[in-house]
């Protein structure tokens, strides 16, 4: 297993490209299921979570190739129904190949998904949506067993706004019969862009990006080569690790449309965001840095996944604030591994207050899941001293050669055997 050492107290400076989007690509890759033809994905990062999709569709019975940022998906001899339990335990995207697979196929054969430790993300609202289409579940052993005749359209209202529901049933919708209309859906950037594929692809969806989405079933889909968003979180903890370290960084690829809530918290605390010449995002601390307070929400409001970034930038800014989660009631736990970095931080229910310290100081920390691990990199390279960061396979599930990213960019930071 590895981990990562870092001596911190280096400002970050240079020029550092963005990946594409890990959330948007795990929806767009399993939609190739939907296809009667290949299909050429463009702008896919290499990361843990994606060859575990490819290697997923191999077992559903398609044939996938992967290079240098290209991925290529071609429908197999027959499609296979069953997303055996060894893989999906390992990624909880997995759960997204039901609504495909109901679709092409009739029927699918799902494990009940993993992933991060991050709290529960119950899969009722899929099936629930999934069964006013036509389809019946049953549960055996772990796995989800689903048969329907062609799924057939119908307005869908979420009883909660569900990302990975949303993506399954806009997946599913795209070749069912009839119109279908999701209400209460979520409005994430990845949601949109997976829209925008299944139109290159043929469909017929309007609405994305709004809370009411509708969808006409067609008869069929086709490949066609499409081009990955660039990743936002990833932009975000950039962002966030230029001013942590006193840093000065450009971003190339940084989707600042879908950065409103980020870059707005970022300045109020007292970064500095501004677009340079050549499409590049220039990001440093314009001064002082300041806690202020904070509350996840879905899209378009501040995401859970930038929450761990942030208290980490707010550990060592000025004053104190207050986080609060509504999305996931357990996505606290690298709290404490950010106070033996010297952090002062009491959590209360799903609030944590944070008072800020002149400067954190290096100690082995432990990455909980995808987004603690990238809060406790930054917050190593802002420490004073060594942090070592077990547990990082977290991170090779969502940031492309993390390390590699930020030797470039001056970084004293090397990866290790535990």
């Amino acid at each position: 297993m590895d981990k990562l050492v870092i001596e911190g107290g280096t400002p970050l400076k240079g020029r550092v490209r963005v990946s594409g989007s890990k959330n948007a690509a795990l929806p767009i890759l399993m939609a190739a299921i939907l296809l009667d033809s290949p299909v050429t994905y463009t702008n896919v990062p290499r990361l843990r979570d994606i060859n575990t999709t490819l290697k997923l569709l191999n077992i559903l019975g398609m044939e996938t190739s992967f290079e240098d940022g290209a991925a290529v998906v071609k429908p197999g001899a027959g499609l296979n129904p069953e997303a055996p339990y060894d893989l999906v335990k390992t990624m909880r995207a997995s759960v997204l190949c039901l609504g495909p697979l109901l679709a092409r196929l009739g029927e699918a054969r799902v494990a009940l998904p993993g992933g991060c430790a991050i709290g529960a993300r119950p899969v009722n609202l899929h099936l629930t949506a999934l069964e006013k289409m036509g389809a019946q579940f049953d549960l055996d052993s772990g796995y989800i067993e689903g048969k329907a005749d062609r799924l057939r359209g119908a307005k869908i209202l979420f009883d909660q706004v569900t990302v990975g529901g949303t993506e399954n049933l806009l997946m599913a919708a795209a070749l069912a019969e009839g119109e279908t209309i999701l209400e209460n859906a979520a409005r994430e950037p990845e949601i949109m862009d997976l829209a925008e594929f299944l139109n290159a692809c043929g469909a017929r969806i309007t609405g994305h990006g709004s809370p009411v989405i509708r969808i006409e079933g067609v008869e069929s889909l086709s490949g066609c080569e499409y081009a990955i968003m660039p990743d936002r979180i990833e932009a975000g903890t950039y962002l966030v690790a230029a001013a942590m370290t006193d840093g000065d960084l450009l971003l190339e690829n940084c989707p600042m449309g879908a950065l409103d809530a980020v870059c707005s918290k970022l300045r109020e605390m007292g970064v500095s965001i501004e677009e340079a010449e050549g499409g590049l995002v220039r990001a440093r601390r314009g001064g002082e840095l300041a806690c202020m307070d904070v509350t996840t929400r879905p899209y378009p409001g501040f995401p859970t996944d930038m929450q761990a970034q942030l208290m980490a930038l707010m550990c060592v800014s000025s004053g104190a604030g207050t986080i609060r989660e509504t999305i996931f009631e357990n996505r606290f736990m690298h709290v404490q591994e950010l106070v033996r970095l010297g952090a002062k931080i009491t959590v209360t229910s799903q609030s944590a207050f944070v008072r800020g310290v002149p400067r954190l100081t290096g100690a082995p920390v432990m990455a909980s899941d995808l987004r603690a691990s990238a809060s406790l990199v930054v917050a190593g390279l802002a420490a004073k001293g060594t942090t070592e960061v077990a547990r990082i396979y977290h991170l090779d599930r969502g940031y492309e050669a993390m390390e590699v990213k930020l030797q470039a960019l001056g970084a004293r930071i090397t990866r290790a055997k535990e």
